[in-house]
């Protein structure tokens, strides 16, 4: 899929705000409240585990209608309700949906111009999917619905309708606009380098779940932040940029960027490398997300020239770090195999947070579940779901964890529910 700069049409536009209790929800409604009616907030959906914030959200914005995937119509009415006392206002009453469809069936909602999905894992495959089959042009910060469905997803979608809102992608676009597509030689994607940067892999046999949750830069949830610190999710987003921008993968490189103000760069043929620079706040890339190609004035602050600052770049450390080549191997193969990547990660992930294996042990277990991987035929949503579904099942017998089904249930409740890889601590935490 070949990206491109959008149409430009101005004036307000309709929004749909999936994960709205999340990190890049609320920034997300932030932006709209800022922006002088740029934006009309539609619909809101979220996992339903905070339904006294979703409710308020609603009252606020006057939502047309409202989902969550767990939970009952009537349940959230009767917050919405009391939300709606509370606030003062009078005969709202919008149109409620609940159940594990809630989101998809938002995403192709009618008269909307944007789907924003603040989803955060593969469950925001299928909201991903019906955005683009309504037609609406998606916003997306779900980077993995992308990368598991891969061309799945990508042949659905039309040139430019899907517009990255991922930090990193975010500047890629705006960098790509200095060129044209002959003239690019490199995209290089910029990683802080998370908790344990120059660790050598001996060092990491024995760091802890609170370690590893202790990133430099962001304040996140435990998937991704676990994930930028085995740098996982920096070999999620090289595979996204292929995806985004149709650069092939030996043509686009991560770097470590401790200070995470140049968030990623093109390198073009002639010798000019272009970067993007702005304080790491995800209010940026998410107002750019919904007004592509234009932005939003004073959507995030801007960086300081008037103090001194250093910016520093190291290469990346593969023997410490081999998920970003792990992850470049599985793009490669294709088909199934990035959605086995992401779903083994992820059952890893659960087991180390439970205690049940050591931080070298999630990579490894992606490692050795994706060489044993088989595709099951062409790509389906039922094939991706299937691949998911095997490779966390052997991810987990793999590690003979015996991870507790209450554990792993939670941590898919917490993904379906919240954004968590957006929140700047420089801006304080939602």
């Amino acid at each position: 899929m070949q990206f491109s700069e959008g149409s430009g049409a101005g004036g307000s536009r309709n929004i749909v705000l999936l994960g709205s209790t999340g990190s890049i929800g609320t920034q997300a409604l932030d932006v709209v409240d800022g922006a002088d009616g740029r934006f009309t907030v539609v619909a809101l959906a979220a996992g339903g585990a905070n339904l006294e914030l979703i409710a308020k959200q609603a009252v606020r914005t006057r939502a047309r209608a409202v989902g969550i995937a767990r939970g009952s119509e009537s349940e959230l009415r009767g917050v919405i309700d009391a939300a709606a006392r509370a606030a003062g206002v009078t005969g709202y009453a919008p149109e409620i949906l609940a159940g594990d469809d809630a989101a998809a069936r938002l995403a192709a909602w009618p008269d909307v111009d944007v789907v924003l999905n603040g989803m955060t894992g593969s469950i925001g495959l299928a909201p991903t999917i019906a955005a683009l089959k309504a037609g609406h042009t998606l916003a997306l910060a779900n980077k993995e619905s992308l990368i598991v469905g891969g061309e799945l997803v990508t042949s659905l979608a039309a040139p430019g309708q899907i517009v990255p809102v991922d930090s990193e992608h975010s500047a890629l676009a705006q960098c790509l606009r200095s060129g044209s597509a002959d003239e690019i030689e490199r995209l290089i994607v910029t990683a802080s380098g998370g908790p344990f940067r120059g660790r050598t892999r001996a060092e990491l046999a024995d760091v802890t779940p609170e370690q590893a949750l202790a990133h430099p830069t962001w304040n996140m949830g435990p998937m991704v932040t676990t994930n930028s610190a085995t740098l996982v999710n920096k070999g999620l987003e090289l595979i996204e940029a292929h995806l985004l921008f149709g650069i092939e993968l030996d043509r686009i490189e991560a770097v470590v960027h401790p200070q995470s103000v140049i968030h990623s760069m093109v390198e073009f043929i002639d010798g000019s490398t272009i970067a993007q620079a702005s304080p790491p706040d995800m209010r940026l890339p998410i107002a750019l997300g919904m007004a592509w190609p234009e932005r939003v004035r004073a959507a995030a602050k801007p960086c300081d020239w008037t103090q001194a600052a250093s910016w520093t770049f190291e290469p990346l450390d593969h023997e410490a770090f081999p998920a970003v080549e792990l992850a470049k191997k599985s793009a490669r193969r294709g088909s199934t195999y990035p959605a086995v990547y992401n779903a083994a990660n992820e059952e890893a992930v659960t087991a180390f947070h439970a205690g049940d294996i050591g931080f070298l042990d999630i990579v490894d277990t992606i490692a050795a579940v994706l060489d044993e991987h088989v595709p099951a035929g062409s790509m389906t949503l039922e094939t991706v779901l299937q691949a998911e579904d095997w490779a966390r099942k052997r991810a987990g017998d793999r590690l003979g964890s015996g991870t507790n089904p209450a554990v792993r249930d939670n941590a898919v409740r917490d993904n379906a529910a919240v954004r968590d890889d957006a929140e700047p601590r420089s801006t304080g935490g939602q």
